[in-house]
This record gives structure tokens, C-alpha cells and sequence, in this order.
């Protein structure tokens, strides 16, 4: 009696462990485990979780900005010259610009592109390059002044696109120029002079400028295919890229001192930004 009943314990148990071998075997999951408690944060850990705020730059210039004389030229061409221009906070330590995503960069390239500004110097470089009768292929007359002006069109918008969207977009990059609005002449003048070569990143750390110069021999190398008579090689292209990269520092200087310009020949001009993006989430107390 003793026996049978000990082989019926022992064939119990083998029957207990062949079925939690197959259970194992089918991957029956196991049952949930409630997750430990997360300790609670302290209230200055609590605010550290929250994002830091930002401060929008300065809105476009519109035309209602200025009321003096020749308020509408001076409107149209200062509005390419603020749309990439960055006012500093200086007035809140701590608090970062708002960086441009991706949207942003894009509607930046097509600002650019079809500014009535863009439009005035395509027309006005076309007219040179017929007078001058540089691209010869394209022959003279009305037909010839309209693939050049195609072709500066080309050139500016190509441009823009490297420069404002692509590259920034691929390296996040800023593509505006931070103002330094403080300090001497002098020191103002080698911050423009460095934005050639010293950029932002989207948050906020300096880099290197590639998208002006990637996005500048991008430009003179792409050209090529709708300026025919453009000379090719080495010395021609890098010649082009270099005139190309000094425009580019003398508008940089251009935005440095415009506020100083535009005093100067009492032009109203708004002051820096002074509210917090509404995007942006700032700490609570």
C-alpha cells in the first residue's frame, strides 16, 4: 500500500514537470508584473523635465514698419536683410533662440526666392550680361535677355536652396546671422567677418559654416550646365565660389550695422524680440 502509494506521488510529480516543460515549450507567456513605482521627483527635478523656453526672433520687416520717406522701397529691400538676421537675447541669460525646423527652413528658401528683391536683381543682372553680351550662345534681343534672365533666376534660387535649405538641413544648421549688437566697431565688424566660416547649430553651439561653402560650390559647379560659355577647371570655378562667398560677408556686415543704418537716415526700426514663443514651454514655479 505504502509502495503504490509512493509511485503514485513520484508519477504526479513527472506529470507536473512534463507539463511545465511544454507550457515552456509553447511560449505561453508568463503572468504580468506590475511595474516597479517611480519615485517621485523632487520639485526641482520635477522643473528640470520641463522644456526650456525659447525666444522667436524678431518678425519679418513689413512695409508698416516705416513711415518715413520711401517707406515702401525701404520696406522691400530691408525685408531680405531681417529675414535671415537673428537678434540675440541678450536681455534674458539663459534663454536660447527657437531654432528653425525643418518646415522653417524650407518656407525660408522660398521666401528668398521669390522676393520681389530677387526679381529686381535677376532683371538688373541679365541686363548687364546682355550689354556686356557674356553668354554669346544666348544671343541678343528680347529671346536672348530671357534665357539670361532664366539663367541668374537659376543661379539665385539654386543658391538659396543650398544655402537655406539643404545644407542647413542635412548639417542642422542655422542659416541666419546672429547679431552681435553690442560691443565696439571693430569687434562687430570680425563677428560678421566670421559668419563666413563660424555658424550655429540648431541648438545653439557654433560649427562650421558648411552649408556657405558647400552651398556656394554647389552653386558655381551646378551653373555650368545653363552658362554654356562659362569657363571650366579649377581656377575659374574657385574664383567664382570666392567672389561669391565676399557678397555674402558684405550682406552679413550689411545686417550687423542695419539697425545703426537705418537710425542713421531716421528710419524707424522695431527693437529686439521681447516675448516668449508660444510654442515653447516654459518652466513652471
Amino acid at each position: 500500500m505504502q509502495r503504490n502509494y509512493f509511485v503514485f506521488i513520484v508519477s504526479a510529480l513527472i506529470v507536473v514537470g512534463w507539463c511545465e516543460s511544454e507550457v515552456r515549450a509553447r511560449g505561453v507567456p508568463a503572468p504580468p508584473q506590475q511595474p516597479p513605482a517611480a519615485p517621485e521627483l523632487l520639485p526641482k527635478e520635477a522643473a528640470m523635465t520641463v522644456a526650456e523656453p525659447c525666444v522667436q526672433p524678431a518678425p519679418m520687416v513689413r512695409l508698416e514698419d516705416y513711415n518715413g520717406p520711401l517707406e515702401k522701397v525701404v520696406g522691400t529691400f530691408a525685408r531680405p536683410l531681417e529675414r535671415k538676421a537673428v537678434h540675440p537675447p541678450h536681455y534674458k541669460p539663459g534663454v536660447k533662440m527657437c531654432t528653425l525646423k525643418f518646415r522653417d527652413k524650407l518656407a525660408l528658401f522660398v521666401q528668398d526666392s521669390f522676393d520681389p528683391v530677387t526679381f529686381l536683381a535677376t532683371g538688373f543682372n541679365a541686363g548687364l550680361d546682355q550689354a556686356e553680351n557674356t553668354d554669346r550662345t544666348y544671343g541678343q534681343g528680347a529671346q536672348g535677355y530671357g534665357r539670361r534672365f532664366g539663367a541668374e533666376f537659376a543661379g539665385q534660387a539654386s543658391s538659396r536652396f543650398f544655402k537655406d535649405f539643404a545644407y542647413p538641413w542635412i548639417f542642422s544648421e542655422d542659416p541666419r546671422y546672429y547679431r552681435l549688437i553690442h560691443g565696439s566697431a571693430g569687434r562687430r565688424l570680425l563677428h560678421a567677418l566670421e559668419h563666413a566660416v563660424v555658424a550655429h547649430r540648431d541648438d545653439g553651439k557654433h560649427m562650421f559654416n558648411f552649408s556657405e561653402w558647400l552651398g556656394t560650390t554647389s552653386t558655381v559647379v551646378l551653373s555650368n550646365t545653363y552658362h554654356p560659355d562659362n569657363q571650366r577647371g579649377f581656377a575659374p570655378a574657385a574664383q567664382r565660389v570666392g567672389y561669391s562667398i565676399l557678397q555674402d560677408i558684405g550682406f552679413d556686415v550689411l545686417r550687423e550695422f542695419w539697425p545703426e543704418v537705418s537710425r542713421k537716415f531716421k528710419l524707424p526700426f522695431r527693437g529686439e524680440p521681447s516675448q516668449v514663443s508660444p510654442d515653447s514651454n516654459p518652466a513652471t514655479k
